[in-house]
């Protein structure tokens, strides 16, 4: 890692239901507008930008970047399915840490339809094929949506190697549900029981109901990050430093390990964390906030242990004993998560890195973590990408 770089400025909108939502030049503007206001600085400023989303076309970036201002800087458009937000923030990142630019803007936004995901492309190859050809080996049940199916899958596999239940997939959506209570830019704010969980419609029998599974939405979020000396020079607000990052892809134990929560991800998690304490020397005894990818509880669950927040088979008694939570170990997504602020896929991780910002300033009103100095972020898109990210306070 080259030096420490400073979050600036943040910014998102609320995210909605697909139908309700403005047109995504509209909320992207917003949320880059909401960032230049928080950092103090103008559009004038920023010396290259890159635009994460997941369903649009070409130079949709340019599109939504031009509403905020034309100054001929290069502006990227990245895709990297759900770790897009991240991957745009990793680019950011890597562009003023090698001294490249002083200013870069991270943007993410998506404009989703309701329904399953699913490819607009069927004339060719997807990315996914070994994937979907893996999940029906080992899962079988096609009625099912694939992204049910590979999630689902993963949670069922660790339910068969270490005993966990349906129970503890519903503490973690309860969970999520209590936190976004006091998020004013969730999607869901109604607080849910286990019971309600377990009560909900039942997709697939003993393994997952409705509300596990994380709804399509619309949204976009917003970073502003600067080099030490420029926030120095210009009086920024430098509280927050990303003092470690990693971005991961899938390795060969994907497909060759034959097993459920490889191919969902959890090496690539693993490997991206255990850099991430490399770069920095902390431990994950060290951090008191998490935001991670809770597509579905599943990947909550297995995440746990892939970020090394509890033992491998740790899951259950980790959530049993509340240390995902507020008065626990470490407080796992106060926003609500993806399971309730919602998964507008593009700006999924930057609005992670929204809510761990405003943490670490002390500025996150309700969802606050008392004390909260260390900060770890991770978000996780199939086909596939990792990014883990550390914060701190400074």
């Amino acid at each position: 890692m080259a030096e420490n770089v400073i979050i600036a400025g943040v910014g998102m909108t609320k995210f909605v239901k697909p139908g309700q939502n403005d047109p995504y030049p509209k909320m992207g503007a917003a949320a880059i507008r909401d960032a230049l206001a928080d950092a103090g600085l103008s559009y004038d400023a920023v010396q290259q930008a890159y635009a994460g989303y997941t369903y649009g076309d070409s130079t949709c970036g340019q599109t939504v970047l031009y509403q905020v201002g034309m100054t001929g800087i290069p502006i990227f458009n990245v895709n990297n399915n759900c770790s897009t937000g991240s991957t745009a923030l990793f680019l950011a990142r890597q562009a003023v840490a090698s001294g490249t630019v002083d200013v870069a803007l991270a943007l993410g936004f998506e404009q989703m339809k309701p329904g399953a995901l699913g490819s607009h492309w069927d004339d060719r190859p997807s990315p996914f094929d070994a994937f979907d050809a893996e999940t029906d080996a080992l899962v079988g049940h096609p009625e099912i949506p694939l992204a049910l199916r590979y999630f689902g899958g993963a949670g069922k596999a660790h339910m068969e190697k270490y005993g966990s239940t349906m129970t503890d997939l519903a503490r973690i959506r309860a969970k999520a549900s209590r936190h976004a209570v006091n998020n004013p830019l969730a999607l869901f704010r109604t607080e849910l029981t286990p019971e309600d969980v377990l009560a909900a419609p039942m997709i697939w029998e003993g393994v997952m109901t409705r509300l596990m599974a994380c709804p399509p939405t619309c949204g976009a979020a917003a970073a502003i990050v600067v080099s030490q000396d420029y926030a120095k020079k210009h009086g920024l607000d430098s509280t927050v430093q990303i003092i470690g990052q990693a971005m991961t892809t899938d390795t060969a134990s994907t497909f060759d390990s034959h097993d459920m929560m490889r191919l969902v991800g959890y090496d690539m998690t693993a490997a991206a964390a255990a850099q991430v304490y490399q770069q920095t020397g902390i431990t994950p005894e060290d951090l008191d906030v998490v935001e991670l990818h809770d597509c579905f509880a599943h990947n909550e669950m297995i995440t746990y242990e892939g970020l090394g927040l509890c033992p491998e088979g740790g899951a259950s008694q980790f959530i049993a004993d509340g240390d995902n939570s507020y008065g626990g170990k470490y407080v796992t997504n106060p926003s609500g998560g993806l399971l309730s602020k919602g998964h507008p896929l593009g700006a999924t991780g930057l609005a992670q890195c929204y809510e761990l910002t405003r943490q670490l300033r002390g500025t996150a009103a309700t969802t606050q973590v008392e004390g909260a100095r260390t900060a770890l972020q991770h978000n996780l898109g199939l086909g596939g990408a990792c990014v883990v990210t550390m914060y701190q306070a400074q």
